[in-house]
């Protein structure tokens, strides 16, 4: 079997790599056209508020349902590891420190790529098709500032509060599970989580949250926004935003444990 060329790789990367340029310069002018709105007084509360509503009435039940399986499947993994090896005492520190480092911001982020970022995805696709967005520029309408702005706003918000929701109830599954399933004692399980766990990780945890927020809403904007005519080009784009969504979470979720363990050390987080 012959080895790829190199004249193959570079033009199948280089799509890739001008859409990350293009994402990251249409990044920019978000936060620049965020800066205007605040600074102008011209900030969109009205929409943001209605956006937010929004996330969260199609984000909290996905995001619950997904939390309670994996922190049941965490309590037993752990707890059958932490058996193996003796250690049976730090399994409510590993189940906790888990949820909170990794668990729920991944969660979140995985159903606000889902749910909302299509959902914004297919609503300024949408209204690419209609030429409602050429209208607005027409009339002299900021379209970042009136739409994008306001669903970025929207998604931190949620995913800084959903982060909070599905850490509590994945710790309370993992803490039900250890102690009806595997007969840990209750206190001991809580001790080792205040031994072992400290307030950086629940920073750590929001801060993840936060980010992978932004990631999801520029992700989601920038392809509803250069979607294709037609209906199909609505659906592709919003195929192509999820995917492309995910795997820039994993990334960053990589990049920031990386960083995390180096400065503040410690086991990745």
């Amino acid at each position: 079997m012959s080895a790829t060329s190199p004249g193959k790789v570079l033009p199948a990367l280089r799509k890739p790599l001008v859409e990350l340029v293009a994402m990251l310069t249409f990044a920019r002018r978000m936060f620049t056209s965020t800066v205007n709105a605040i600074t102008g007084r011209r900030f969109p509360v009205a929409e943001t508020v209605i956006q937010t509503w929004y996330t969260i009435r199609v984000c909290t039940l996905p995001a619950l349902a997904v939390s309670v399986p994996f922190g049941i499947i965490l309590a037993l993994q752990v707890g059958v590891l932490a058996q193996e090896v003796g250690a049976v005492s730090f399994t409510g520190a590993g189940n906790t420190l888990a949820v909170v480092r990794q668990a729920s911001p991944l969660i979140t982020a995985l159903m606000l790529s889902g749910v909302a970022g299509s959902a914004i995805c297919a609503d300024l696709g949408s209204r690419r098709i209609r030429e409602e967005l050429d209208a607005m520029e027409v009339m002299g309408l900021p379209v970042i500032e009136r739409l994008v702005v306001p669903r970025l706003f929207a998604t931190i918000a949620v995913a800084v509060l959903l982060n909070g929701v599905v850490m509590f109830f994945t710790i309370i599954t993992t803490l039900s599970v250890s102690v009806v399933i595997q007969d840990l004692p209750p206190g001991s399980y809580l001790a080792s989580v205040t031994t072992l766990a400290q307030l950086s990780d629940l920073y750590l945890s929001l801060a993840k949250a936060a980010i992978f927020a932004v990631i999801c809403a520029v992700v989601s904007s920038y392809k509803g926004l250069n979607a294709d005519r037609g209906p199909t080009g609505v659906g592709e784009a919003v195929t192509s935003a999820v995917v492309t969504n995910f795997v820039l979470l994993f990334a960053a979720n990589f990049v920031i444990s990386q960083v995390h363990s180096t400065f503040a050390g410690g086991p990745i987080g």
